[in-house]
């Protein structure tokens, strides 16, 4: 009987483990945005506005063949197994990682440098959308019973400390470093610094074991409901967390390249106020996920989404204000953070309790990837464009919130499919 909680906190270590990394990287990308935009999306004549959308749509790109990798590693889980699955897709973002941080700029290899990155961003997006699915599926169906929202909530949590980890490599480099010596190599040391991660993450990984879940329910087995179910399932649960993916890629990681393209804030006071955000998001998760177990996943996520609605334009308008004071604008970046925590704590097991045994890896990954590539992947590059374009700076909140606001209604209205992981355990 000691086993099994033994059993239970190795996967939450080794199903966290690849989202921390993942995360770490996408955050680094988004923070380094301006400097990569320079190094590889400005050739002789090109502008900054024109090379930091460029930067963004190779960042956007990835996120669309997350979709692809979930379809291509979900089913692989499905059949075979969680544990190789992600054995390999934590391998494949560390080498794709590393390698970025190694590549030549576009005054070295010209027009190859932005291709060999988005090649790059592409494995790392395929890779990534075989992650989620893996990682969810380990925790929710390794957790003990009636705390599968505190543990799918580990997920998210580690995103937040993937995220946090990046912004501080940023500040430390941006504090230690000059602009110039950031420009030119001091931004490949972030992507670099992967490869150690990476390799603990895939020790762990080895030494995790199959869940319970899939092994009972057979190894290799292909049960599938009724197709319409599964597809119904995947756009309810894409629109469930519409909300969680745009407001958190708006506050959590455009939010640096904003604050400096639109309101002339330096390298260090964005970064700052992105870690502000991260700490927030991070605080709240795990006491979100925690109470989901105990009054729902969806009554949980729907106050975060119904805050985003109302409180996005105020805490954006207050960040504009020359005239607030750095503690109330603290205070609000930190906000905006923990509201999104509110949705990203329960997200990841109200997505696995919507799906059986037999489809949960593929299932559960593709309504996370789907949502995430539109309205994650696109943030930085819609937000920027039509700054750009209109002139209005407000543009972020009304992104977030627009999101926010389609995603409570799916979560106020909607009824879940009804074969559940609930209803599993039950039998």
């Amino acid at each position: 009987m000691a086993e099994a909680p033994t059993r239970s906190r190795r996967a939450l270590v080794a199903g966290s483990v690849g989202n921390f990394i993942e995360w770490y990287e996408f955050g680094v990308y988004g923070y380094f945005a301006t400097v990569i935009a320079a190094r590889f999306f400005t050739p002789e004549g090109g502008g900054e506005i024109e090379a930091l959308v460029r930067t963004y749509a190779s960042f956007a790109l990835a996120f669309f063949f997350r979709p692809v990798g979930a379809a291509l590693f979900g089913r692989l889980g499905d059949r075979i197994g969680r544990r190789p699955v992600l054995v390999l897709v934590v391998t494949l973002m560390t080498a794709a990682t590393t390698l970025i941080g190694a590549l030549p700029t576009y005054d070295t290899a010209g027009a190859l440098a932005p291709w060999l990155l988005t090649f790059l961003r592409v494995v790392q997006g395929l890779s990534a959308g075989g992650e989620f699915g893996g990682a969810v599926s380990v925790l929710t169906e390794s957790a003990p019973p009636g705390r599968r929202g505190l543990y799918g909530a580990w997920q998210s949590f580690t995103v937040a400390l993937g995220l946090l980890a990046g912004a501080g490599v940023a500040a430390l480099l941006a504090t230690v470093l000059s602009e110039g010596q950031v420009s030119a190599w001091g931004w490949r040391l972030p992507f670099l610094l992967a490869l150690p991660m990476g390799l603990g993450a895939l020790w762990l990984r080895l030494r995790l074991d199959e869940t319970p879940a899939f092994r009972a329910a057979g190894a290799g087995a292909v049960v599938r409901p009724p197709g319409r179910e599964v597809v119904r399932a995947v756009a309810l649960g894409a629109g469930r967390i519409m909300g969680w993916a745009a407001a958190g890629y708006t506050f959590l990681v455009v939010l640096p390249s904003y604050l400096q393209s639109t309101l002339d804030a330096s390298f260090q006071q964005a970064l700052v106020a992105t870690v502000l955000a991260n700490l927030g998001f991070a605080a709240a998760i795990l006491p979100a996920g925690a109470l989901s177990d105990r009054v729902g996943r969806r009554a949980v996520m729907l106050t975060g989404a119904l805050l985003v609605v109302v409180l996005a334009v105020p805490l954006l308008n207050l960040l504009q204000d020359p005239g607030a004071s750095r503690v109330a604008q603290g205070l609000a970046v930190c906000a905006a953070g923990a509201v999104v925590g509110l949705m990203a704590g329960p997200g990841p097991a109200l997505l696995a309790e919507m799906f059986p045994t037999t489809v949960r890896y593929t299932g559960l990954g593709l309504a996370y990837a789907l949502s995430n590539a539109v309205f994650s992947g696109c943030a930085g590059l819609v937000i920027t464009e039509t700054v750009e374009r209109t002139g209005n700076v407000d543009v972020p909140a009304y992104y977030a919130a627009a999101a926010c606001a389609v995603s409570a209604l799916a979560l106020a209205t909607a009824t879940a499919p009804a074969r559940t992981l609930a209803t599993e355990e039950a039998r």
